[in-house]
């Protein structure tokens, strides 16, 4: 999470400890709207546990749920 916390701050020039509120409320946001699966994916990917196959994994099922909503509709 430090990588996206340090790449928000180089982006926007705020300080850390603001780019660090805005990076959790915008995790925040997605794991509430995204698959529980994916919300976990996604926090083990930030604190270091994830590998790429988890990512495409977490890609793969989110492009899956997406295509199902989409076909509901």
């Amino acid at each position: 999470m430090e990588e996206l916390v340090s790449l928000v701050v180089k982006k926007t020039g705020l300080p850390k400890e603001t780019a660090q509120n805005v990076v959790n409320i915008v995790l925040d946001f997605l794991k509430k709207k995204l698959p529980p699966p994916v919300g976990s994916t996604i926090d083990g990917f930030l604190s270091g546990k994830g590998q790429a196959a988890s990512a495409a994994d977490m890609l793969s099922g989110f492009l899956n749920t997406t295509q199902k909503s989409s076909k509901k509709k």
